[in-house]
């Protein structure tokens, strides 16, 4: 999972991008980028870490021009070196530069094929590159000196033929302009708007609306499955459908957990839709009991996404809504981090409990999803330890026991706490009374009726159904491997080594 942004504006784009990059960093906290062109050459800042760290003053004064992009990254393929941090860049046939969000299934393939018939070489193990390999070749064979919009939607749909997954992408082609694209599925997300300024209307691309809202962009639409959009560096912007069959099959884990609340998601809102989860799953817990025989004395979000679904859940259960931890903001995403250890010792820093609102009550916690079960068994501790008589846990997706092929980094389905394993069997893991999760229809419920021409959602997380097709047994084996914590660990001691062997041949 990625925040991705491109800007053709009217002048200088690299404090928008900037800015865009900053509001974004939800969706990505290993390693940022942007690149920007003045129509001659093209100006690359891109490192690990935050965006705030990686964007100094001295490397934003050489970013220069009116059209750019930026990435800040999750990784989900390849490694954690800097040097598959993104955007990524290709001269030839033109200078092409690109961000993408999602993840490939068919990156092997396409390697061999890149190497073995189109003659182009891949440097790392990003499925990214590759992505950007196959449109710079796609474009090369159309032996245009200058790329029109119509020569460049025929290259993306043959991308679209080639590559099979996830992917949201913006294209940055030097001296030409913005190309944006989606898969024919539209799994992840990307939205379009534009602004008006003195010296005339500017555009912008990016993966959620909300950086649109904050930056004074109007949102026009999102970029459909399958379509292409070209925004030329004179401001001139196209539309076309590039894929044969596309179907909008969006991920709805964007609005489980990683979009924010404030944005728009293919015209669902991700606010509203986490809102009618909260509805969903108190009727739930009603099925189970009656509105007077359940002794829930007091709901608790666990923040922050639990909290959107946790205030209806308190009005519809007749239950008192209160915050009972207070988060600590500088510490990381918990789902991000690799290794249970680190997770582990992360919890106590993150979270503090109110002993106040725990203290003698039977609480019911609530929180957007249950993966590894290891911090919600801790903070289900912090809240017996500040004097709760009962603990109870709903959670607001329904029990992840499937890996995500298509830019969640799922961990291995056996690391997964709920994997073969009932609600009851959860709830006595994790240190629960009792659990409930949200059932598959009410989550698609609660999304639908914020669009009803969504006719579907990518939810293979929980029920294993992956939309493209092409995941089968051994895939997955090959990435339960690789999304291993164990494996990360080998993978984030390999990274310092080498690290520390360039350190030492820079002093030599």
């Amino acid at each position: 999972m990625c925040g991705i942004v491109g800007i053709v504006a009217r002048n200088e784009v690299k404090q928008d991008i900037y800015d865009a990059l900053t509001i974004l960093q939800h969706r990505g906290q290993d390693a940022a980028g942007m690149v920007t062109t003045d129509g001659r050459r093209c100006y690359l800042r891109k490192d690990n870490g935050l965006v705030k760290d990686v964007f100094q003053a001295q490397h934003m004064q050489r970013l220069k021009g009116n059209v750019g992009l930026g990435q800040c990254r999750y990784p989900t393929a390849g490694s954690t070196s800097s040097a598959e941090a993104q955007p990524l860049y290709v001269n030839s046939p033109y200078g092409i530069a690109l961000a993408h969000n999602g993840n490939l299934t068919n990156t092997e393939e396409l390697m061999s094929d890149l190497f073995a018939e189109d003659l182009r070489h891949i440097n790392t193990s990003s499925d990214s590159e590759v992505l950007l390999n196959v449109l710079a070749n796609e474009l090369g064979v159309l032996h245009a000196i200058n790329p029109s919009p119509t020569e460049m939607f025929k290259a993306v749909g043959a991308v679209h033929q080639r590559c099979r997954g996830a992917y949201a992408v913006v294209a940055m082609v030097i001296g030409s302009g913005l190309l944006g694209f989606r898969d024919p599925y539209g799994i992840r997300p990307l939205v379009y708007g534009s602004r008006e300024t003195e010296s005339g209307t500017e555009y912008m691309l990016a993966s959620e609306s909300v950086a649109l809202d904050i930056l004074g962009y109007n949102r026009i639409d999102d970029v459909a499955p399958g379509e292409a959009i070209f925004i030329s560096n004179e401001g001139e912007i196209f539309r076309r459908q590039c894929a044969a069959n596309p179907e909008l099959t969006p991920c709805i884990f964007e609005h489980v957990y990683f979009a924010r609340p404030d944005s728009i998601i293919d015209d669902i809102s991700v606010y509203k839709s986490r809102l009618r989860m909260g509805e969903h799953l108190a009727r739930r817990i009603l099925g189970q009991f009656s509105q007077h025989d359940h002794d829930i004395d007091v709901v608790i979000p666990i923040p922050d996404t639990g909290r959107t679904a946790a205030l209806p859940m308190a009005h519809e259960l007749g239950a008192k809504f209160r915050e009972g931890f207070v988060k600590n903001r500088y510490i990381g995403r918990t789902f991000i981090m690799s290794g249970q250890k680190q997770r582990r010792d992360s919890v106590r820093q993150k979270l503090n409990a109110i002993d106040l609102e725990f203290k003698g009550k039977n609480v019911l916690l609530v929180d957007d999803s249950i993966v590894r079960g290891t911090t919600i068994t801790q903070i289900i501790q912090l809240a017996r330890e500040a004097g709760a008589r009962k603990v109870y846990m709903a959670s607001a997706a329904p029990a992840l026991r499937y890996q995500n092929v298509y830019g969640i980094d799922m961990p291995a389905r056996d690391e997964f706490v709920a994997h073969q394993r009932t609600e009851e069997e959860v709830a006595h893991i994790i240190g629960a009374d009792w659990l409930i999760y949200q059932s598959i229809e009410d989550l698609k419920k609660s999304c639908q009726e914020g669009n009803p021409h969504v006719r579907d959602f990518e939810c293979s997380a929980f029920d294993g159904r992956y939309v493209t097709g092409d995941v089968g047994a051994d895939y997955l084996a090959r990435l339960s491997i690789a999304r291993s914590d164990a494996s990360k660990r080998q993978q984030e001691l390999s990274f310092l080594v080498d690290t520390n062997v360039l350190d030492l041949h820079n002093h030599s």
